[in-house]
């Protein structure tokens, strides 16, 4: 049991969110930010899987077949795209959703922060991006998310983080057309 080193790494990271999250303008998802992570069945779960170079939940997951405290989290974060399914009334089968984009600019921040806090003196603006493309064909993302989510991180690895954070505060916030759904008149 490492409570004392996940409590100042759990708190980092919010920091870390917090920070980019007030930078683009979202200062309530910044302010409350992972606060499950500090609930009984996340923390000591985190505590006792700790390892301090990447999620306890994976550890946690590798000795249970399933990690209590990431079906925790992600049931009440709703910048986990994992929150985001719901059934389709077509199929009637459990399916992904679009985000909102508040949630998606809060989980590029969440992203970002996990990678810095992990990575440590190795991150790079590109870190966020290559931890996505890792997993990007195993995880059920909506599509749109997925898309939306993946510009923005090669936006960040590619032009850094003053342009992308100007762009997700001034464009996506806004509600302003990704590039790609750019209505050109007719």
């Amino acid at each position: 049991m490492k409570p004392w080193q996940h409590f100042l790494t759990i708190t980092r990271h919010r920091h870390a969110v917090l920070a980019g999250c007030f930078r683009v303008g979202l200062y309530w998802q910044g302010l409350t930010h992972d606060l499950s992570k500090y609930s009984p069945v996340e923390f000591w779960n985190g505590a006792k899987y700790f390892q301090g170079t990447r999620s306890p939940n994976v550890a946690e997951r590798e000795d249970r077949g399933y990690s209590l405290a990431w079906m925790h989290h992600k049931g009440r974060n709703r910048h986990h795209f994992e929150y985001w399914t719901d059934i389709d009334p077509r199929t009637r089968r459990y399916g992904p959703v679009p985000m909102p984009r508040k949630y998606l600019v809060e989980m590029a921040m969440d992203r970002r922060a996990a990678c810095m806090i992990y990575q440590g003196k190795n991150y790079t603006d590109a870190s966020a991006l290559e931890y996505f493309l890792k997993s990007k064909d195993r995880i059920e993302m909506h599509p749109q998310t997925q898309r939306e989510l993946e510009y923005i991180l090669t936006m960040l690895r590619d032009a850094g983080e003053a342009e992308t954070f100007r762009y997700l505060r001034e464009s996506v916030l806004k509600g302003k057309p990704f590039p790609w759904e750019e209505v050109t008149p007719a």
